[in-house]
């Protein structure tokens, strides 16, 4: 008699590894859980562990992704992703249709962790953006100590770190006001070049 050896796990079956099809069938069966304890009356239930795992993991794998791994606040990101795909799980379509038959819960919860990068991102911005017109209002050299020896040495190295800190702040004006300006004119080029076909 052949004993079967176990299976080995894949290389891509890593620390952030999501099996589809088993978390599919997990989402599934408690939205249909949640929908027949809501038709008879009874308590709702919780969300199960393997299910919460399972959107961590997404949101950490995703984070990793080149266009969010270098985000100081990735942390973050990971848990409104998190908290975002708890709150959408009803609303997850258990009778979608896809191309292979069976439910995608994998793909519905990485496009929820996406926009949830997305808008964590924006939140970012705008509040850096208000740091840094406050910094430019109140005047750079307020943030800075006042040198308890007043020597040259001390001040050299406060002026400085107030030069460095004036350029950095001009260097993500320019680079979002470039990002702007692009993003305006491909619009307008879109816009004309729809304008012609219709010409």
């Amino acid at each position: 008699m052949e004993i079967e050896k176990p299976l080995k796990p894949s290389k891509r079956e890593g620390v952030h590894y999501v099996n589809n099809r088993e978390f599919s069938q997990n989402v599934v069966d408690y939205v249909n859980s949640v929908k027949k304890a809501k038709e008879t009356g009874t308590e709702v239930p919780r969300i199960t562990e393997y299910i919460g795992k399972c959107f961590l993991r997404i949101a950490e794998g995703l984070s990793h992704k080149p266009n969010f791994i270098h985000y100081t606040y990735r942390e973050e990101m990971v848990m409104d992703g998190v908290e975002n795909c708890i709150k959408a799980i009803m609303n997850y379509n258990v009778e979608a249709a896809t191309r292979t038959g069976s439910p995608n819960a994998f793909a519905y919860f990485t496009q929820i962790n996406y926009y949830a990068f997305i808008r964590r991102i924006m939140k970012e911005k705008k509040q850096q953006e208000i740091k840094f017109r406050y910094i430019e209002h109140a005047g750079i050299t307020d943030f800075m100590s006042e040198s308890l020896d007043g020597s040259e040495f001390t001040y050299a190295v406060e002026t400085g770190f107030i030069d460095v800190l004036k350029n950095r702040i001009d260097k993500v004006k320019t680079v979002d006001k470039a990002v702007k300006e692009f993003k305006k004119k491909s619009k307008n080029e879109v816009k004309n070049n729809r304008l012609e076909l219709f010409m």
